[in-house]
């Protein structure tokens, strides 16, 4: 069975999706993987590396997709991608199925079996196979540190000859994997931390972190959704909220926004008016800048200064640490490739927990359920048509 890793060729993607180390593992297992050239370049995986753990390289791309049984993604592919796979080849990548639903169709006309790793459930049998938390602990360390690099302070409390210097004050708003690791980096860096997020039981996690859990209003609704993930709460128990921690927000050196809702506009946590009041030289890093971001002023790939508050919107930055990013997601990968091939050959169960979990399409259906959903109507209006 052929298993193609191409080079990824979204902006500013820098990871892979196989490393040399899965590779040997493929082919250990019978596999055959395949390897455009320069696929883990930017990764700092060259493609001798890859000829030594046994895998096939390819300087043409085009003729590759058509060609492999199981195609490994980081990014999402495009649609002419998708459309020229040939029938009953696999997907396995990010592939953002909430906001791709033109590409999603494309694997189903094509009767292409896809599966996202955004969706693997979080249980215990999928853990090795839990792409988002691999990547969101990156991302939350990597937050923490590019905050430090603009502050315009010392985040550690320092004792000197020309007097004291006081720890810079952090705040994380959502202790979700990347809340949790931005908290434990400003902790070993010295900052006061404290951290806000919708669900009581992570309280204990981020105290036992060193940080300081920023209590929520005192109205019967929890925030704890399926999966472990946040749910949408009331309009007031958020309004709540955010008297509860704006006051933090206007005494905080840097904010780290984390909050993401699966299938939902990121919510604002961080009103405009907020950062009007913020101190001057103040950061944000709002890592939920992609789904639309957690504070207001955010924009996409950008860094910008309002009210003397820098914003900084960084859309992947685990593709910032592309090295132990695509190492980490590779096994991930490597995970779920393992637990759908059998004897050499693709076995989707659909009744199976994890493989079900995960199904964006197979044998022409749209398997996951709000993506078909939000598919209905398009489908019904080219119908009428």
């Amino acid at each position: 069975m052929q298993v193609f890793i191409p080079k990824e060729c979204a902006d500013g993607e820098t990871r892979v999706a196989a490393t040399p180390e899965t590779v040997k593992l493929m082919v250990a297992g019978g596999l055959e993987p395949v390897v455009e050239r320069g696929a883990g370049v930017s990764a700092h995986f060259l493609d001798a590396a890859y000829e030594v753990a046994g895998a096939n390289l390819t300087d043409s791309g085009a003729e590759a997709w058509e060609h492999a049984d199981v195609v490994l993604k980081v990014a999402p592919p495009t649609i002419e991608e998708a459309a020229g796979m040939k029938e009953g080849a696999a997907v396995i990548g990010m592939l953002a199925p909430y906001d791709n639903l033109d590409l999603a169709a494309a694997f189903a006309d094509a009767k292409v079996t896809s599966l996202s790793m955004e969706l693997v459930p979080r249980i215990t049998r999928a853990q090795k196979m839990d792409a988002l938390s691999s990547q969101a602990s990156l991302a939350g360390y990597k937050a923490v540190l590019m905050a430090a690099a603009r502050l315009p302070k010392y985040f550690p409390l320092l004792m000197t000859a020309a007097g004291t210097v006081r720890p810079a004050r952090v705040v994380v708003m959502g202790a979700g994997v990347a809340g949790l690791q931005a908290i434990a980096t400003a902790k070993r860096l010295g900052a006061v931390v404290e951290a806000s997020d919708i669900r009581p039981v992570v309280k204990e996690q981020v105290e036992s972190l060193g940080g300081k859990f920023i209590p929520l209003p005192e109205i019967e609704e929890s925030g704890e959704g399926k999966g472990g993930y946040a749910k949408q709460m009331s309009e007031q128990f958020l309004a709540e909220q955010q008297k509860i921690v704006r006051k933090h927000l206007l005494e905080a050196d840097v904010v780290i926004t984390t909050a993401l809702i699966p299938g939902r506009r990121a919510p604002i946590l961080v009103p405009a008016d907020v950062v009007e009041e913020m101190k001057p030289g103040s950061v944000i890093i709002d890592l939920a800048v992609a789904q639309g971001g957690n504070c207001e002023l955010s924009e996409l790939g950008a860094e910008v200064r309002k009210h003397g508050v820098l914003i900084v919107g960084h859309p992947n930055l685990p593709a910032t640490v592309p090295g132990d990013a695509s190492l980490l997601y590779a096994r991930n990968v490597w995970a779920l490739l393992k637990h759908i091939v059998k004897d050499g050959a693709l076995e989707i169960d659909r009744e199976e927990e994890v493989t079900a979990g995960c199904l964006l399409t197979h044998a022409g259906d749209v398997c996951h359920g709000p993506t078909a959903a939000a598919l209905a109507p398009k489908a019904e209006k080219e119908g009428d048509d």
